[in-house]
């Protein structure tokens, strides 16, 4: 379960009323994560209507409605301020729009001193087709990543992402469907509660990727819940901000019915990058691989040998295992551990990662 904070009254909880008021009340670096799903501004025109002259129900809210871009900018200035002021100094805000706001969204963030650390593409698998064929069919959104400063010491998982994609580095660009089917909630009439409720996916990322256990999650535009909703699953302190009662409503249903794990362990992300520092040399003087054997890419074409002092020899080239590997695929860097293999009793190709597990274990223990 997240922690809790007798200090924060508006903790695990969501405010009824307009986000820039209610932030306003809330004590200075108070958060550690905002993440933000504004009005878009989408100034649509006309309606819009399928090739059967069915109607295509878009974002026609008030919410969404401004009258011009000074107006807008003006809002999306005044919110980020005091999102600025609640954020703890190592925290970080991830907005996300589409090319009616993200770009305006984008300037005010770094005129106030945010420091954009990564833009995200959602690419929907999914998307709304464009009827008129007058465009390209609009098939993703931009999300910005950043930290209050550059120099923040902001959280990132990055072996987390890694795990969660499968053992690869995670990529700036996701493909992830919009939010259908029982996702989606409804209201009374049956039809859809909200026009743009985000799919629990794309936040499972966000928040997996930029906090930690306990730590508190603060959505200004909290919709249908979908924030607060994810960060309650993963063990994360929620505060939600929303003015319409409907949505309020159906996100309240919808907090009721997630159940956080006991077992605050499998809600911990250890990074490799914490843990005791093991030299290749090691892995050789304790007799893991010897000197002469030889290691591989990780297709088997590119080989180097192995000296005595835990170097590598590959076409007249000496060095470490991740100056070689980088020399091997012309890249300015590489990580040795997990491009080099040695082949197993079974001529199988092991990441020699394996082997300073071993070693990390025998030095350290299991820990």
């Amino acid at each position: 379960m997240a922690k809790k904070d007798n200090k924060n009254p508006y903790l695990n909880k969501i405010i009824n009323g307009d986000c820039i008021d209610v932030m306003r009340s809330m004590e200075d670096k108070s958060v550690d994560l905002i993440f933000a799903d504004p009005p878009y501004n989408l100034q649509l025109g006309e309606a819009l209507t399928r090739p059967d002259n069915t109607s295509v129900e878009g974002v026609r809210d008030s919410w969404d409605d401004f009258a011009s871009s000074a107006q807008y900018d003006r809002f999306t200035l005044n919110w980020l301020r005091e999102a600025r002021r609640i954020l703890k100094d190592n925290g970080a805000i991830w907005v996300i729009g589409s090319y009616h706001n993200i770009f305006r969204v984008g300037t005010i963030l770094q005129d106030i001193g945010f420091w954009v650390l990564n833009d995200i593409i959602w690419n929907k698998t999914n998307p709304m087709p464009n009827f008129k064929g007058t465009r390209f069919a609009n098939a993703h959104e931009t999300l910005l990543w950043c930290s209050k400063s550059q120099d923040a010491k902001y959280t990132f998982n990055y072996e987390s992402m890694k795990e969660l994609n499968d053992g690869l580095q995670m990529r700036s660009d996701w493909h992830l469907p919009l939010c259908t089917g029982k996702e989606r909630l409804k209201g009374e009439d049956g039809k859809k509660l909200h026009a743009t409720q985000k799919p629990e996916s794309l936040l499972y990322r966000v928040i997996m990727s930029s906090t930690k256990a306990g730590d508190v999650v603060l959505d200004p535009f909290s919709g249908t819940g979908t924030t607060l909703a994810v960060a309650k699953k993963l063990g994360r302190g929620y505060i939600g901000i929303e003015k319409d009662a409907n949505y309020i409503a159906g996100s309240e249903e919808r907090l009721k019915e997630i159940k956080t794990t006991d077992d605050m362990s499998l809600l911990e992300m250890k990074s490799k990058k914490k843990q005791p520092r093991i030299p290749f040399g090691n892995v050789v003087e304790r007799g893991l691989l010897s000197v002469g054997d030889t290691l591989y890419g990780p297709k088997g074409k590119i080989k180097a040998k192995i000296n005595s002092d835990g170097s590598l020899v590959w076409d007249k080239e000496k060095g470490s295992i991740h100056q070689i590997g980088a020399a091997a695929q012309k890249l300015p860097a590489c990580n040795g551990w997990t491009y080099w293999c040695y082949r197993d009793e079974n001529k199988k190709l092991v990441p020699i990662d394996e082997l300073r597990k071993i070693v990390r274990t025998e030095i350290y223990g299991n820990d």
